[in-house]
């Protein structure tokens, strides 16, 4: 089998090499078809990091392993590995975070083992990248939650629990104050559970796991994120474990998959062979099990811990009054110790089948739909728009367009109601929100309400306009604080 390999930037082809050469003498039964991406290709003018070739060399061989890679900064790009994951619909990254044995932490010194799995959402969320700037003063950022994507990823996580032996899967979240969006997720977690009545399903305020996590990791197992929640809780959970020199990462998707180091290019020992090629090894053993080939990964697994457990290490870690090896080095030290087995070997047996087949390459992009379609009415809307005025002042601007069945509800500021009722010690920004509602039920068409906002945007600088619908006669938008 033939897979895509992305040397990266930094010190990337360092660690990509001494990986590659552990695999060559584990006689891991692939091939490497050698891929450009990264800085070098936005250097030379490709706004997406990689060249067409690479996008094309990575669809038709659907494993893509990868070092790390650097974004340049300041030049309006966006990071390779965000587009990387996007385009290929990797819809849930997996990162496993253990305890190991010549890793010293605060946990492995008090004697508490760590074996966790943290599980994110990989495409939607804030980083979808959809921003605006409002005002002059006022960035908006569009957090996207769709039902099929949640669905995606939560059905990722209890399937994985299910093959590897995991008792229990968590959704941590902020559906306490997020509602529509963190709701829809923790909601589509429990529909998603009741299909595994074997495994134990929870779940958490993502600030309260925060804190339990440094205190007590070992009472988690899986636990499943939106996208930026678990971007921080994976760097949180690597810190419990020795860093992300120690944390692997697996970017699955139904077609592609991406298995990659997640720390940085550290391009201050970039070349001087000193760099630690574990994170990346994890991640390649992530890789091999994917792929069907368990046996090759456990044989490279027990080899590292017992390199590990002897106490070998690179500068970066391990027992300081041992002599640090160079990158070089500690791969062959791995490749001494293939075959033999440490005190504490691979425990957990997944049983994914031997044997990989790529999916059939799809003929177009698939549209997603959830299955639950309700009956959908417009029912208002929102107009947010620019103004250095007071609310009162806006309101005797807007209340003349409280006409043909829209009613003008309420005025607010960075989410805060300042009309009909309000403080005068909530302090304003020059981006308000003023809310049109439907009233007495009498039937007004969205065109009938685009056509009032129109007119308001002849008095006030509209910036933005969403729409208010019910789904099934629930209400399809949230309040204002303090509505």
């Amino acid at each position: 089998m033939k897979i895509a390999v992305a040397k990266g930037d930094g010190i990337g082809p360092e660690i990509m090499d001494a990986v590659l050469s552990i695999f060559n003498a584990a006689n891991v039964p692939l091939e490497y078809e050698t891929i450009e991406m990264g800085k070098s290709f936005y250097d030379k003018g490709f706004s997406t990091g990689m060249s067409p070739l690479a996008k094309e060399t990575v669809e038709e061989l659907g494993i893509l392993f990868k070092g790390p890679m650097e974004t340049p900064k300041g030049k309006g790009v966006k990071s390779i590995n965000v587009t990387a994951r996007k385009t290929w619909s990797t819809y849930a990254n997996r990162r496993h975070f253990r305890s190991l044995k010549g890793v010293d932490t605060v946990f492995s010194k008090a004697g508490i083992p760590i074996d966790l799995t943290i599980v994110r959402e990989n495409i939607e969320g804030t980083y979808g990248g959809i921003e605006h700037m409002l005002t002059q003063d006022v960035a908006l950022c569009r957090r996207l939650i769709s039902r099929p994507g949640s669905i995606q990823v939560h059905k990722f996580a209890f399937e994985m629990a299910k093959k590897e032996g995991f008792k229990k899967v968590t959704c941590a979240h902020k559906a306490n104050i997020m509602k529509l969006t963190d709701g829809l997720f923790l909601e589509t977690f429990y529909e998603v559970a009741k299909d595994y009545p074997e495994i134990i399903a929870d779940d958490i305020i993502v600030d309260d796991l925060a804190m339990k996590l440094v205190s007590r990791p070992q009472n988690y197992e899986v636990v499943v994120l939106t996208n930026l929640q678990g971007d921080i809780m994976s760097d949180l959970c690597a810190g419990l474990v020795g860093g992300l020199g120690f944390a692997p990462s697996a970017n699955i998707g139904d077609q592609i998959s991406i298995f990659e180091a997640v720390h940085g290019t550290a391009p201050d020992i970039m070349g001087k062979n000193i760099a630690n090629p574990t994170s990346l090894l994890l991640s390649g053993l992530m890789m091999l099990r994917h792929i069907g080939l368990m046996n090759q990964a456990d044989t490279i697994e027990n080899a590292l811990l017992r390199t590990l457990e002897l106490g070998n290490h690179t500068g970066d870690f391990g027992d300081k009054s041992k002599p640090s090896l160079s990158t070089t080095e500690f791969a062959n030290s791995i490749i001494a110790n293939l075959g033999k087995a440490p005190a504490e070997g691979v425990t957990r047996k997944s049983n994914v089948p031997s044997g990989f087949h790529l999916p059939e390459k799809p003929a177009q992009q698939r549209m997603m739909l959830g299955s639950n379609r309700q009956e959908e009415q417009v029912v208002g809307i929102d107009l947010f728009f620019q103004s250095s005025e007071n609310g009162n002042e806006l309101a005797n601007k807007l209340l003349p367009f409280s006409t043909n069945g829209l009613k003008l509800i309420m005025i607010s500021n960075r989410g805060t109601q300042v009309w009909p009722t309000g403080s005068i010690y909530t302090e304003c920004v020059d981006q308000y929100r003023a809310r049109f509602e439907m009233e007495n039920n009498q039937v007004t068409s969205l065109q009938e309400m685009l056509q009032m906002a129109s007119q308001v945007g002849a008095v006030l600088s509209i910036s933005s306009i969403e729409i208010l619908r019910t789904f099934g006669g629930k209400a399809a938008y949230s309040l204002a604080q303090g509505q």
